[in-house]
């Protein structure tokens, strides 16, 4: 909560121009009334001033300790206390000031309940005005608070899936040299060069949350170097991309899940080559992503964990750009499509 000091640096000139109105209209309703200028100026001055203190005070109190709902009755019984003390003091200190003026002193006693009622309605005016301020910056610090509490989970989680994937491709890749050292040591050692470079550029992906397509593309054809010293001629690509979206921006190595998990069900189990189409376009606004690769649905069995990859897209693009359609899948006779959407920012 903001203390008195904060509230009267914030709203001082409001509250003084407010009390200076105030206290004008207080001096012109007692000399339209009959009295002369120097009893209205003096009577407006100090029952303004001590009304003001008063109410400085109250909001004072109200800013750090406000009641709860079951207890809401006690701000209108602090409202009436504050009144009447402030009703009382005023009385005794115009009777010094006004002492030898007693038709006036006579007339200020019998104006006890009107004062009374005014010195309660500002009263009251400033503790709801206080409260609604602190009210909403309660609110504002919960919502805050709150989204930065779901930001630092959706970063852990993103964090979370960005370390899975990692070692599950280098898990993978790890096998495939293994595979290769005892038939092909010279391909091994071209696979660990690859392998190499791709972790080289994953380290320094993991720092940045947005990079262009022409950067992803890169690292995902180090990638597939990688898969084609592994499986030779029976892997190829095909890249029909739009000019203008190699500068569109999209998360980091979010390409690579999909393209590995075309690779595992077109290559798995069967002997026949694979290509992949990879297509980039400009759909009203929006970087549009679609892989396309063929299988055979009698033959190809889901590998082990096959499903992770495709999951961990769609989380991440669920949590980055809070939508849940931006990745869709679908299937025209024996081939598998894959298909990306990436909001671009304004």
């Amino acid at each position: 909560m903001a203390n008195i000091f904060t509230f009267l640096n914030n709203t001082r000139l409001v509250y003084f121009l407010w009390w200076l109105v105030w206290a004008t209209l207080f001096t012109l309703v007692l000399h339209h009334i009959g009295y002369d200028w120097r009893i209205s100026i003096t009577d407006s001055i100090i029952s303004n001033v001590v009304l003001g203190l008063f109410c400085l005070a109250i909001g004072n109190i109200i800013m750090f300790y406000q009641p709860s709902k079951h207890n809401a009755w006690k701000l209108i019984l602090w409202c009436l206390l504050s009144a009447l003390m402030w009703n009382l003091l005023t009385q005794w200190l115009l009777t010094l000031v006004f002492k030898d003026r007693p038709l006036y002193l006579a007339e200020l006693d019998m104006s006890r309940p009107i004062r009374f009622a005014i010195g309660f309605l500002g009263l009251g005016t400033t503790v709801l005005a206080v409260w609604i301020v602190e009210f909403i910056a309660y609110e504002k610090e919960q919502a805050l608070r709150q989204a930065a509490e779901v930001s630092s989970i959706k970063d852990a989680e993103l964090a979370g899936l960005s370390q899975k994937l990692q070692p599950h491709f280098i898990f993978n890749s790890l096998n495939s040299i293994n595979a290769l050292i005892g038939s092909s040591p010279a391909e091994a050692r071209k696979m660990i060069e690859h392998l190499s470079d791709f972790l080289r550029g994953t380290l320094r992906k993991d720092e940045k949350k947005m990079l262009s397509f022409r950067e992803e593309l890169n690292h995902l054809k180090l990638y597939l170097d990688i898969e084609k010293v592994r499986f030779g001629h029976r892997l190829s690509t095909d890249y029909q991309i739009e000019e203008e979206c190699y500068e569109f921006l999209l998360p980091p190595l979010i390409l690579q899940p999909i393209v590995e998990n075309a690779i595992k069900f077109g290559l798995y189990d069967t002997t026949e080559n694979l290509c992949i189409e990879l297509k980039a376009r400009n759909h009203n606004g929006m970087l549009s992503i679609e892989i396309r690769n063929p299988f055979d649905p009698q033959t190809t069995t889901k590998p082990k964990g096959a499903g992770f990859g495709l999951k961990a897209v769609y989380r991440r693009l669920e949590l980055i750009y809070l939508r849940a359609d931006l990745l869709k899948t679908d299937r025209e006779e024996n081939i598998f499509i894959t298909r990306l959407n990436f909001p671009q920012q304004k």
